[in-house]
């Protein structure tokens, strides 16, 4: 369909999993993508937690492409619970999950063309949590915070939305049992959901949409839980 035809998306973290999946998928509709990844590839390889890092990769495309129409900030941050996480690793995680979404933001202000579009992946943590999570989930819910922030900032010229998946399994594998009617859906999500909803807050279709944060999760944040309750127990 070529919705986004000769339009220039830059993704973080696109070299694997759901960024990946949203790189090839703008491709498949005409955009010229950008990836950066900590990953060795056939992309810009850098460390975004590095701030010199991030001014020259904007460099680096602005260089090439003179503008650009779409920033998806997916990069992952760190995972490491209270009780083996250091200061250094906690910074770390948060420099990754929200310091340099917001600078590639700030530098990339002036070359985004009207209509512009900005996603930041956060995830179904951001409302929920497991024990010793809580480097990511504070990423993901200060990414969540500054969606809404950015938002009405950048009005009416760009668009600011977040995507918050819940269980993604990145290699498509099929679960049957309980791991899957534990989503309402009565399945495990793949990178592909993700994609789908990313594209589609960065068309004109959701050309009134912004400021959001849309969870992406087969209902499983819906889904209250009891003991004894469809099966469900406590041990």
């Amino acid at each position: 369909m070529n919705t986004f035809q000769n339009k220039v998306a830059v993704i973080t973290g696109g070299a694997h999993g759901i960024g990946r999946c949203i790189a090839e998928e703008f491709h498949k509709e005409g955009a010229v993508t950008e990836v950066i990844d900590i990953r060795e590839g056939d992309h810009y390889v850098g460390d975004i937690s590095d701030r010199k890092v991030l001014e020259d990769f904007v460099s680096y495309v602005i260089q090439k492409h003179g503008h650009i129409d779409i920033l998806v900030n997916n990069a992952l941050p760190l995972m490491k619970g209270i009780n083996d996480c250091t200061y250094e690793e906690f910074e770390y995680a948060l420099k990754v999950g929200v310091t340099a979404p917001f600078y590639l933001t700030k530098l990339f202000l002036p070359y985004f063309s009207e209509h512009a579009s900005v996603v930041n992946i956060s995830s179904s943590r951001d409302r929920m949590s497991q024990p010793q999570t809580e480097s990511y989930t504070a990423a993901k819910g200060g990414i969540a915070a500054l969606t809404h922030a950015l938002a009405v900032s950048l009005g009416p010229k760009i668009r600011v939305n977040s995507v918050s998946p819940g269980w993604i399994d990145t290699d498509y594998t099929v679960y049957e049992g309980p791991d899957a009617y534990q989503q309402p859906a009565g399945r495990v999500g793949n990178p592909l959901d993700i994609a789908n909803m990313v594209l589609y807050l960065c068309s004109e279709k959701a050309g009134f949409i912004t400021g959001e944060n849309i969870c992406i999760d087969g209902g499983m944040t819906k889904l209250m839980i009891y003991h004894n309750d469809h099966g469900w127990t406590l041990e």
